[in-house]
């Protein structure tokens, strides 16, 4: 079970995660489509990906352009959504409610629109797989935004996966994993969690993008399983 000859777009595909997934699609000899917000960025994936990799510029926060690029790309088998910035993480007392619609604009309603204007062009057997992470069970002081998104992702999979039937819809919950997520935090932060991550995990490590993109691989092949969070933490939920 492979995903050789089927076409995998991934919304977010330019770095970390997402871009962690489209090379793993790749190497199983999945023709990929990625999609992010900066053309730099684009340019960038497409110059480690294999030959024959598309790419495209998208901001998943625009209903317009999303319409557009589904419109545009014709049938495939399976859509991946890892779109998004750096996390919010800030008290309720300090959050910036504009900012933090737009957080969710991109996170949230861009998983939506994602879904609402790309799930038609999904061929039979395909499948949708959708991002949120562990804040939503294990919620820290500061993640206010953040694990209100996490919750709604996985009521959003759940309801998709019984509208959408046979279509499949699954979700994948990371943990803390190096990506550029953690960018805005200054850099002795990040690798203060990085190393306190390691230290507090079964694993003993933190995680690496590759090792995410492995749920998403199994979630576009696996015929059986929808409605699905599927946690990758390195065992963040039992301690």
């Amino acid at each position: 079970m492979d995903l050789r000859g089927q076409r995998v777009v991934v919304i977010g595909g330019t770095a970390g995660i997402g871009l962690a997934v489209a090379r793993g699609a790749a190497r199983e000899g999945a023709e990929v489509v990625v999609a992010s917000r900066r053309p730099e960025s684009v340019e960038a994936a497409l110059r480690v990906l294999p030959e024959g990799a598309e790419g495209r510029v998208l901001d998943a926060s625009d209903e317009d352009a999303v319409r557009g690029f589904f419109a545009g790309i014709g049938g495939y088998d399976h859509l991946v959504y890892t779109a998004g910035g750096s996390l919010l993480l800030e008290s309720v007392a300090a959050t910036d409610v504009a900012a933090a619609r737009r957080f969710l604009d991109t996170r949230l309603w861009g998983a939506y629109l994602a879904v609402k204007y790309g799930a038609g062009s999904i061929r039979p057997g395909g499948s949708v797989v959708l991002t949120t992470g562990t804040a939503g069970h294990r919620p820290l002081p500061g993640s206010s935004v953040a694990s209100a998104l996490c919750g709604a992702m996985e009521s959003l999979t759940r309801a998709l996966a019984v509208e959408l039937a046979p279509l499949r819809v699954n979700v994948v919950s990371p943990g803390v994993v190096r990506t550029e997520l953690w960018r805005d935090l200054p850099e002795a932060d990040r690798e203060e969690l990085y190393r306190s991550s390691a230290e507090s995990l079964p694993v003993g490590r933190a995680g690496e993008p590759a090792d995410v993109a492995e749920a998403y691989l199994y979630l576009m092949r696996g015929g059986y399983s929808t409605g699905s969070v599927v946690v990758v933490d390195g065992g963040g939920m039992l301690v």
